[in-house]
């Protein structure tokens, strides 16, 4: 599907509320048993393109204390004055790469993921109907670029790895694309995007 067409089915799906259960949920929350998580969320920003459907993602700066380097979606912590986690998903979006309210219709929410850093983020869907002419914030963000939305429901494109990180052993989802390396929360919360839109 391209075009139109595939931007009504992304509503279509989004409006049925298909019942999922999630891939992947982060297991952040084993390496802070004794502290209080964090609120976020991040923006899933789905853009509309003549030849289909892309996901938005940015890749962070280099010297980023959380995260360095990494691709992930736009957001942030939830701050007090935020009334939803739309409402944080949109704010930090702007603030990163210069994405107007204005442009995003919120679709709905994918399930909450916890990361190792201490947050739990929920990631928030939005249909980017034009498209968008960004502004990046340079401390944060390194790049923004386009992936197509067929590549992640492609299940040949899903790897699931493990990895040693301070005495544990950790399970990880990652989605190689062209020279770039989408893994860990991005990728897990990709995979609950899968799920969710190919859910009988």
């Amino acid at each position: 599907m391209s075009g139109p067409a595939a931007e009504a089915w992304l509503r279509r799906r989004f409006a049925a509320g298909c019942a999922m259960t999630p891939i992947a949920t982060g297991d952040g929350h084993l390496w802070r048993q004794t502290e209080e998580l964090r609120p976020a969320a991040v923006l899933v920003p789905v853009v509309r393109r003549e030849a289909g459907l892309t996901i938005l993602l940015t890749q962070r700066t280099d010297h980023l204390y959380d995260h360095a380097g990494q691709i992930s979606f736009p957001g942030g912590r939830s701050e007090a004055h935020d009334e939803s986690p739309a409402a944080t998903a949109l704010r930090e979006t702007f603030e990163e790469i210069g994405l107007p309210h204005s442009h995003v219709e919120v679709l709905g929410l994918l399930p909450e993921y916890t990361t190792v850093t201490g947050y739990h983020v929920t990631p928030v869907v939005g249909l980017v109907s034009s498209p968008p002419i960004l502004s990046l914030d340079a401390f944060e963000v390194a790049e923004a670029f386009e992936v197509p939305l067929t590549f992640f429901l492609d299940p040949v494109n899903h790897q699931r790895n493990t990895m040693q990180y301070q005495g544990r052993t950790r399970h990880y989802y990652a989605m190689p694309y062209e020279r770039r390396y989408i893994w860990g929360a991005t990728a897990g919360m990709l995979m609950n995007l899968y799920a969710f839109l190919t859910a009988a």
